[in-house]
């Protein structure tokens, strides 16, 4: 008689897993900059050197995916390796200090993939996942509107039913990397009539779609990463709809829910010690160096105060996604999360600021890393409004954490065409 292995015996040890990992990222992949990724936002590329980077990180996500490194949290059956946070995390140590595809964590693995893998049906999953594990996908989201601020619900952005398919017109706006990307999700208008949470729905739209039109916007900084989108009669089949008609609130509490928890998603390959939810102490010590102020004991106490954020901040994180994993936590905590992450990542760029003088001001080639942290600083904001603004956070907070009363609204179960809105600028 033929004994079915046990599944756990199939499982690649978390050892076996991490010394596989590691020689496989010496073999094959380079060393990274340490240099990338600093400042907010900083205009460091031509529009071609973005486009090769971009393309390289897809060939770096294809090679992880050939080696069994891609999607470790993502089940099987859609082309991950269904192991667990423990092998993430590995893989995350060993990658420390070497190229990976950044680009592609946010927001093709999450919040998109996340959205998907909750709420897309079997076909969409089968058909999506795969290809953004293999790094054929990039995918963004399509929340923001010129005209709603951080009111996600007040989307003008209409989807009208015409027979099986869909027409969208509208514009969404602060959408990262769109220009380089294939695939968004798309939060939209489909009911008018009643309250503008319960008369939306989310679309998968594909960017090079007919009728949609991509422009780039130019920050303060140079940075042209965001961008809005012009939707003019883009026709989509109704099997691109997530979730329910006019249930889209459902899918997109959950999609800002994954949003906020990105540093400490099951879904996110983020090496240790990276810009991007890693120390940025190194980078301090440089500015602090280069502006020759390491002995300077005001500036030993900034360094002080910045290692003791990262390492609450990180210890938050931490504690609130082990917390929602295990239900011990509810999933709005997240929200304290999001809060903690902005307030501290805008300091850590005061902090860097403070220690540059008038250099801070006006620099040169000379002043080495204390280049540029004058615009960094003006800035800051950044990290308090991507990803959901820190203000929407303190609010999810209160009520839904602390179960303060909820604040004062002028149109609770007022239809949605009735609610006042501003004249669009002409």
């Amino acid at each position: 008689m033929t004994v079915a292995a046990s599944p756990e015996r199939d499982i690649e040890s978390v050892e076996e897993f991490r010394l596989r990992a590691r020689a496989w990222i010496h073999s094959t992949l380079e060393r990274s900059d340490p240099a990338v990724g600093v400042g907010v936002l900083r205009a460091e590329a031509s529009d071609e050197e973005e486009l090769a980077a971009v393309q390289r990180e897809r060939d770096i996500q294809r090679a992880m995916f050939d080696a069994g490194l891609a999607g470790i949290r993502i089940p099987t059956e859609y082309g991950g390796r269904g192991l667990t946070r423990a092998h993430q995390r590995a893989l995350d140590e060993e990658l420390a200090g070497y190229e990976y595809p950044s680009r592609l964590q946010v927001p093709t693995f999450v919040p998109c993939a996340a959205v998907l893998l909750e709420f897309g049906t079997e076909e969409q999953k089968r058909a999506h996942i795969p290809a953004i594990l293999r790094g054929e996908e990039l995918w963004m989201q399509m929340l923001s509107e010129p005209s709603g601020g951080s009111d996600v619900a007040g989307a003008v952005t209409t989807a009208v039913r015409d027979g099986d398919d869909w027409i969208l017109n509208g514009s969404k706006i602060w959408t990262t990397g769109a220009w380089w990307s294939d695939w968004a999700l798309c939060l939209a208008r489909t009911n008018w009539d009643v309250p503008k949470n319960r008369g939306l729905t989310v679309f998968m739209v594909p960017l090079r779609q007919v009728g949609v039109e991509v422009h780039r916007i130019e920050m303060l900084s140079g940075s042209k990463e965001f961008c809005q989108e012009f939707l003019t009669e883009v026709r989509i089949p109704d099997s691109y709809r997530i979730g329910e008609v006019d249930d889209g609130w459902t899918v997109g509490t959950r999609w800002m829910f994954h949003e906020r928890m990105y540093l400490n998603s099951p879904y996110t390959t983020i090496p240790a010690g990276t810009a991007r939810g890693g120390s940025r102490m190194p980078e301090l010590f440089a500015v602090a160096r280069d502006a020759g102020r390491l002995d300077d004991p005001v500036a030993r106490d900034l360094l002080g105060e910045a290692r003791m954020l990262e390492l609450v901040k990180n210890a938050v994180g931490e504690r609130i996604s082990s917390g929602i994993a295990a239900r011990t936590l509810s999933d709005q905590t997240a929200g304290i999360a999001r809060l903690m992450s902005g307030i501290v990542e805008s300091r850590l760029v005061t902090i860097a600021y403070e220690f540059t003088d008038a250099n801070g001001a006006a620099w040169d080639d000379a002043d080495g890393a204390v280049a540029e942290r004058g615009v960094d600083q003006l800035m800051r904001q950044v990290w308090c409004i991507a990803g959901g603004t820190t203000e929407m956070a303190r609010n999810a907070i209160s009520e839904r954490v602390l179960g303060m009363p909820r604040e004062y609204g002028h149109d609770p179960g007022t239809p949605f065409r009735d609610v006042p809105r501003s004249r669009p600028a002409r």
